[in-house]
């Protein structure tokens, strides 16, 4: 199996949980020129009225100058591992799976089909962890 695997910089900002809060932290990244390949927002539910929002990636210093007067910053407690292939049936069993045989354990898991085209980002508790995926996933 051909997959492309690589760590990426995951990005994270509080964001207001009200009408319009994720929509002005796109938009700013948007007039800075940033052309986003992942973007999940959630509510917090420990803190009521917020929210948080992950990017990925962030480019140059244009970018991350936005990004920074935004409220974001390069998570610390997670590792991020992008993975892309040609999807088949049980192709995220199959890749789960192997990292947990390695005894990799995941922090957070997203994937998506576009296409024939599947994309995964991994979410591993440590640096030794996502480069043991990375090993682990680019000998398949």
């Amino acid at each position: 199996m051909e997959l492309i695997v690589e760590r990426v910089n995951v990005w994270a900002a509080s964001i207001p949980d009200e009408p319009g809060g994720l929509a002005r932290i796109l938009a700013g990244l948007s007039e800075a020129g940033a052309d986003l390949d992942f973007c999940i927002a959630r509510r917090t539910p420990e803190k009521p009225g917020t929210g948080v929002v992950f990017v990925t990636p962030l480019r140059g210093d244009r970018e991350i100058e936005a990004a920074a007067i935004l409220g974001f910053n390069v998570t610390k407690s997670l590792q991020s591992v992008r993975v892309e292939g040609e999807n088949a049936p049980g192709v995220a069993a199959m890749i789960t799976e192997k990292l947990a045989a390695a005894g990799i354990n995941l922090h957070s898991f997203s994937g998506a089909v576009i296409g024939t085209r599947f994309i995964l980002y991994i979410g591993l508790d440590s640096d030794a962890d996502a480069e043991k995926a990375c090993k682990l996933l680019q000998n398949l």
